[in-house]
């Protein structure tokens, strides 16, 4: 059984006249005829019966009839669901990001896309998760493009970096080192301090900052959403090394900058190698590239 034949079935159940049936497919009658017939020796029944010139569905025809109707129309829906998704003037794309840039970096690059191509009619479904789940979710092609960090012996993703992040230290208003504008690392060692989770992208840039030193650090808490952890700073769990990030200057917090701060957070625009990429999609990549080849810092 093919797609042919039930189409060509489903013709000849409107038409009921082989001939005409032929000439609205732009095939030969014989061509109809032996579709026909190995659609029927399939399935082990007659479908049409003759009733003077023309043909009707026998009692089994009519009800593999409702079942053609539905799987066609469904098959329809899905080619134009593709094509709306995958044209080259029109689609979705599947954008996934870590958190820190969901307040500014990723509805700017957005917005100036759609400003600078204003003829496209392409939507944008959001996902905001950690690295690990955006690497996952690239996998499983759940995404197009993601926005995060690096992680190692992922060979099957491709990372395109296209920034970084400036990290500092983030403690409560009258913390005893607010007053402070720079500090060494190793003045932090003697407070409580909330990490990022293990599977956050930037727990391996924390840690090292830390190893260089050969300092260990209180970590009191971990949480892995930077406006979580700010929030928690601001409530004095703790001070934090994090992403300098816009929620900073609406919280009870103050910013510190770190000396001799060798670690930087990079952040990677990533897909899946090897995959198809829809014209829009390819088409908002290379926006992000010559977007960010002329900056070099993202928050």
């Amino acid at each position: 059984m093919n797609l042919n034949q039930l189409y060509y079935f489903s013709k000849l159940a409107k038409v009921e006249h082989y001939t005409k049936a032929a000439e609205e497919l732009s095939i030969t009658q014989p061509t109809l005829s032996y579709a026909i017939n190995m659609l029927e020796k399939e399935l082990g029944t007659k479908l049409f019966t003759k009733q003077g010139r023309n043909v009707v569905l026998t009692k089994y025809g009519n009800i593999f009839l409702e079942y053609v109707e539905e799987a066609l129309k469904n098959l329809d829906a899905g080619v134009k669901k593709i094509q709306t998704m995958t044209g080259q003037t029109e689609g979705i794309i599947e954008l996934a990001y870590i958190y820190t840039l969901g307040s500014e970096f990723i509805p700017n690059l957005v917005s100036d896309f759609l400003r600078s191509n204003e003829e496209l009619k392409v939507r944008f479904h959001f996902t905001v998760g950690n690295t690990s789940e955006i690497i996952k979710g690239l996998k499983e092609e759940k995404f197009d493009i993601g926005f995060c960090s690096m992680l190692e012996k992922e060979s099957g993703i491709s990372f395109q970096s296209i920034g970084m992040e400036k990290l500092v230290l983030v403690v409560p208003k009258g913390h005893p080192l607010s007053a402070k504008r720079v500090i060494d690392l190793e003045e932090t060692i003697s407070y409580p301090q909330i990490f990022y989770t293990k599977t956050s992208g930037l727990r391996p840039v924390v840690d090292k900052m830390f190893e260089q030193f050969h300092l260990e650090p209180q970590i009191a808490y971990e949480i892995e959403e930077d406006g979580a952890m700010a929030g928690l700073v601001a409530e004095n769990f703790g001070i934090a090394i994090m992403p300098q990030i816009p929620i900073l200057d609406q919280l009870e917090v103050d910013i510190v900058q770190l000396r001799r701060q060798h670690q930087i957070r990079h952040i990677y625009m990533t897909e899946k190698k090897e995959t198809y990429q829809p014209p829009l999609v390819k088409k908002f990549r290379d926006f992000v590239i010559a977007r960010q080849s002329k900056e070099n810092l993202i928050s």
